[in-house]
């Protein structure tokens, strides 16, 4: 039933803007200048969508040579707990890999860590705090191991 799609900013912008909307700003009130910081259209999103509605998104970036960032990953209220994050976050993993990736980063919602934990994150670093809400660095090895160069 969960389908998941690599899409352009530009080409489901509307789509991606509904779902973070609802996530960051309605729910958890982050402001829009901090949701939308213009780094979208540089970026690789997935869409997933349950049936044929938008559920979850995420946005993948390049932020240094071997180096991949999951950012943004968002999974309507109403569909929450069903795995659709889970998935989001391994088809990124997968999809770096795919590029040669060999280290992911992602800065986690502190009571989100379990999740990435499951998935082989391991916090990197102090808690801090971004946007008034409490995060952890996490990072993964893909292939293995990694390098910084």
């Amino acid at each position: 039933m969960l389908s998941i799609e690599t899409v352009r900013y530009r080409d489901r912008a509307e789509i991606i803007r509904h779902i973070r909307t609802q996530v960051f700003q309605l729910e958890q009130n982050i402001a829009p200048e901090l949701e939308f910081d213009g780094l979208d259209d540089a970026a690789t999103h997935l869409l997933a969508w349950w049936k044929k509605t938008p559920v979850g998104t995420a946005r993948l970036r390049a932020i240094a040579p071997h180096t991949g960032k999951i950012e943004r990953l968002a999974v309507l209220p109403e569909m929450r707990r069903r795995g659709i994050g889970r998935q989001l976050i391994q088809y990124a993993l997968d999809s770096f890999q795919q590029q040669g990736t060999n280290r992911v980063v992602l800065n986690a919602q502190a009571y989100i860590t379990p999740l990435y934990a499951r998935l082989g994150f391991q916090i990197h670093g102090d808690p801090f705090e971004e946007a008034g809400i409490p995060h952890v660095s996490m990072e993964i090895a893909l292939n293995g191991s990694y390098s910084d160069s």
